[in-house]
């Protein structure tokens, strides 16, 4: 029987392939880190959507020239950690009765891509 990690890099290679997108390397650790950060900052279902948008923006960048695959990849995974931690510190205020200096969903954390 195989292992976790076994099934997702044989799941991830597959997917891939599927996408014709053989020559990317993804890092499956940090998206699944990613994805922990955002479950449990925001909600569980958060996880695949911050995977989903972040994953977007990255191809966005890509097709638009503005950054190599690794780093629009890193880029976009820096941007949904600190989204989600903001969002879990906007929260953490908001439930403790203090002045909040801003909506966790009115501004972008620095670093957006496409900025």
């Amino acid at each position: 029987m195989k292992s976790q990690d076994e099934t997702l890099e044989e799941w991830c290679r597959l997917l891939l392939r599927a996408f014709e997108l053989e020559d990317v390397d993804v890092d499956i650790n940090e998206v699944l880190s990613v994805a922990g950060v955002a479950a449990h900052s925001v909600v569980r279902p958060a996880a695949p959507l911050t995977t989903f948008i972040a994953g977007l923006a990255t191809g966005l960048q890509c097709a638009a020239g503005q950054a190599p695959d690794v780093l629009a990849m890193q880029s976009a995974m820096d941007v949904a950690r600190t989204a989600a931690k903001a969002y879990a510190a906007e929260e953490a205020r908001a439930a403790a009765g203090s002045p909040a200096a801003g909506s966790a969903g009115t501004s972008a954390p620095s670093g957006t891509p496409g900025e």
